[in-house]
């Protein structure tokens, strides 16, 4: 919700009995400002999401001579090792990471390569022929530069940082949007009545709202684990006290030299959110007699349905000679059933096998609350609610900067912002609540003080910015 605006302004008789530092105007000037900070970054996280929700149907649209292919009926699919041995011998250079299977009869399967240049690939290949179709950066699909949007505006850690921001600010925004709309619903319905001008933009704005503010501090909520301030603070706060956001693979114990996100530098398209940083054990040689690999991709594959996880399964394959062969069964819409296999390159035997069962409790919620940001926790359902609250997010912010331009001061320099501020010495539970948040919310505390030393010690201070943002006096 954003710069919700209230009834017209009253006669100046009425003004008196209505002190304009009262917690309505109050509310509705940090609503006013909030939105400036969130309006932008939630534009970029709502159409972000969009393109996410609808990748598996935008990119198989898009890339069809890569990722659809044609068979008879009744055609077998080649080995996968065949597949692996096609990749391999199309470009000698490249190391082959992972390869992921066909989701459906009619689609080809995937092995992503780091190339002698240190670039990324997803090859496809035609699981019926083992023609290879040819190859994309994943990083530059357009669902690939939405995740990178959604993450960080492809910014880096100021990304990341400006991201948290406007999450932290929603939070804000939400809140007092809804204090707003309980308390302006009377106003809004004698404008309606009366015919005035925007009447109905406000009242689209306000049912809108209605809506958004639930899905939006949930998103928020399941988001913040993304981040890399909240996000990095819980988790070092979760592991002092014997927790973790993390899962650890209680049978990963032979010396582990990399975690699943190393080994698949692309992992949001295949390692669950909790097995990200688990560590990946080590292959025994000696558990063949000798030093030669009998395992295969085929026998990870066969290993990994043996052990019941989910398709389509994902494997990271060996990335030395003690590797091991990862399978990762993602249970896409089911966080319950996520589990992963190490598989013995030597013996072909399972080295370790963990999954959901074996998360710490906040890694399982976490888990939960990912699933449901991602619109897969509940299936259909899940994923069209997900896409309404995005396009209701989207008429939100266009709504409320509207409003605020239709209403604006015609004055120079004027912003237009609601005039009041928080009383909150007379206030101490909302007092508590402000003080609460910051300290939950680093990022928002560190900036909620930034805004209120700029108010204090240059905005009340200098004339022109006094009256240009409202400012109510003391």
């Amino acid at each position: 919700m954003s710069v919700l605006d209230p009834a017209r302004p009253k006669p100046d008789s009425q003004k008196a009995a209505r002190p304009r530092t009262g917690l309505f105007r109050a509310f509705w000037r940090w609503h006013f400002y909030a939105s400036v900070v969130v309006v932008p970054v939630l534009l970029v996280l709502s159409l972000t999401g969009l393109v996410y929700l609808f990748r598996f149907q935008i990119e198989p649209l898009l890339h069809a001579d890569l990722m659809r292919v044609d068979h008879a009926q009744g055609q077998l699919t080649q080995p996968w090792q065949t597949q692996l041995e096609a990749v391999q011998a199309a470009d000698p250079g490249a190391t082959v990471v992972s390869f992921t299977e066909p989701t459906g009869a009619d689609d080809s399967a995937r092995f992503t390569v780091e190339t002698a240049e240190g670039l990324t690939r997803d090859v496809f290949v035609d699981p019926y022929t083992v023609r290879v179709l040819g190859s994309l950066d994943p990083d530059s699909t357009i669902s690939g530069t939405a995740v990178r949007l959604h993450a960080d505006l492809m910014a880096g850690r100021v990304g990341d940082t400006v991201m948290e921001l406007g999450a932290c600010w929603a939070i804000v925004m939400a809140v007092t949007g809804y204090v707003l709309f309980f308390k302006g619903r009377r106003a809004r319905r004698r404008q309606r009545l009366a015919g005035a001008p925007n009447a109905r933009l406000r009242t689209m704005h306000a049912r809108t709202g209605l809506v958004v503010g639930a899905g939006l501090l949930l998103l928020v909520v399941s988001g913040l684990p993304w981040t890399g301030i909240w996000g990095e603070q819980v988790q070092q706060l979760a592991t002092d006290r014997g927790t973790s956001l993390w899962s650890a693979d209680p049978g990963a114990l032979s010396n582990p030299t990399s975690t699943l996100d190393e080994s698949l530098p692309h992992s949001h398209h295949a390692v669950p959110w909790a097995q990200g940083k688990s560590p990946v054990p080590q292959s025994n040689p000696g558990a063949a007699g000798d030093e030669v690999s009998v395992a295969n991709l085929d026998t990870a594959v066969e290993v990994g349905s043996r052990s019941g996880l989910a398709h389509p399964m994902t494997v990271a394959l060996p990335s030395d000679d003690r590797g091991v062969y990862s399978v990762i069964g993602y249970a896409f819409d089911d966080p319950g059933a996520e589990r992963t296999v190490h598989v013995d390159r030597f013996g072909g035997q399972v080295v370790s096998t963990y999954g959901y069962d074996d998360y710490p409790t906040l890694a399982k919620v976490v888990s939960q609350g990912i699933a449901l940001h991602e619109g897969r926790r509940l299936g259909t359902v899940n994923f069209w609610l997900t896409a309404l609250f995005c396009v209701a997010v989207v008429v939100s912010c266009v709504t409320g900067p509207l409003m605020w331009w239709r209403r604006r001061p015609r004055g120079a320099g004027a912003v237009g912002a609601p005039r009041g501020r928080m009383p909150l010495v007379a206030s101490p539970l909302l007092a508590v609540v402000v003080v609460a948040l910051a300290v939950f919310l680093p990022v928002f505390g560190a900036s909620l003080v930034l805004v209120l030393l700029l108010d204090r010690f240059v905005i009340r201070r200098v004339p022109r910015l006094r009256q240009a943002f409202s400012t109510a006096d003391r």
